[in-house]
């Protein structure tokens, strides 16, 4: 007994470092071989491009105009999301609320929720659903205005620390950038951190974030950067397209670790609404580039003749 006395205060010493060095974040450091890689990649590419990309487990990292603004296109429905929770976690609305759509909400484009007719009934958690799955503009305008409008969206960024994501359209103050960029404005770098926060239940609250994390593995437009991963591994993601810029980020829980990616293109030349494009072949060469490269063994491939059955626009 006198024995373990003794001992007791040099365990407790030793499991306090381990928790200590378990809680630090890892340290990010360049993995040369995929920077030559990816950099060979967006050489010849007709336009800018920026890319970020992170292993979670190893800290091993690329980045190329990582920090460089670019359009979000409809990766800004993330941010969205999160300010809408946000508000549901403070008690401001109810998440099971019952919403009356309005004509007057109605955003010009294919949607689900732009196609209801004036005074119909839908839940906002369907209305959320469609804003991520199959990136409905109506719906998430129409959620935009439900979490404070671009105002405390903005504000919900800057206190979290996101120094240049923010949300430009119908946002008092902002009409150059958003002349500039769209709808809203981010960093590759920036946009993983954001799903890497919700991924580590970090965002809002920990329940919050797991019912996000959740929205974003229900994707519909799956023909760019997951088609180069094996359906059966789970991918949480949101991409964005207009005619100049085609983006996305994705955070793979693959076997050998998650890791998190988002790429953006912006002034490319090529602004055809097509498979093909420049900027969606790109991100298609990135992700498969990633993937063989953090999944070295794995020997899946695509299902030859998969195009026929891709959803693109």
């Amino acid at each position: 007994m006198r024995l373990l006395r003794h001992l007791l205060p040099a365990v407790l010493l030793v499991l306090i470092c381990v928790a200590a060095i378990a809680q630090k974040p890892i340290k990010e450091k360049t993995d040369t071989k995929l920077q030559q890689k990816l950099e060979a990649l967006v050489k010849e590419f007709d336009g800018e491009v920026g890319i970020y990309v992170r292993h979670l487990k190893t800290g091993k990292a690329v980045a190329i105009n990582a920090d460089t603004l670019f359009p979000t296109a409809s990766m800004i429905k993330v941010p969205i999301m999160v300010a809408m929770f946000d508000k549901i976690e403070r008690g401001e609305i109810n998440p099971n609320a019952q919403l009356r759509y309005r004509d007057s909400l109605y955003y010009a484009g294919e949607d689900i929720v732009g196609n209801f007719k004036d005074s119909a009934v839908v839940a906002l958690g369907k209305v959320q659903m469609l804003s991520i799955t199959t990136s409905d503009n109506t719906g998430s305008l129409w959620l935009q205005q439900l979490a404070g409008g671009g105002t405390a969206i903005n504000a919900w960024l800057e206190k979290n620390g996101f120094e240049k994501t923010r949300m430009n359209s119908r946002t008092p103050g902002r009409r150059k950038n958003w002349e500039q960029y769209g709808w809203g404005q981010t960093t590759p770098r920036e946009m993983a951190n954001l799903v890497t926060m919700i991924r580590e239940g970090k965002a809002v609250s920990p329940a919050a974030s797991e019912r996000m994390y959740r929205n974003l593995g229900r994707i519909y437009y799956d023909s760019y950067a997951l088609s180069k991963i094996p359906p059966y591994v789970h991918t949480a993601s949101k991409s964005g397209a207009v005619n100049q810029s085609k983006s996305e980020v994705v955070l793979v829980n693959a076997p050998n670790g998650d890791y998190v990616f988002c790429i953006i293109t912006k002034n490319q030349k090529d602004e055809r609404w097509a498979p093909d494009n420049a900027g969606a072949v790109l991100i298609q060469k990135v992700s498969e580039t990633l993937w063989k490269h953090f999944e070295p063994k794995s020997n899946w491939e695509p299902a030859p003749g998969i195009e026929k059955y891709s959803n693109l626009y």
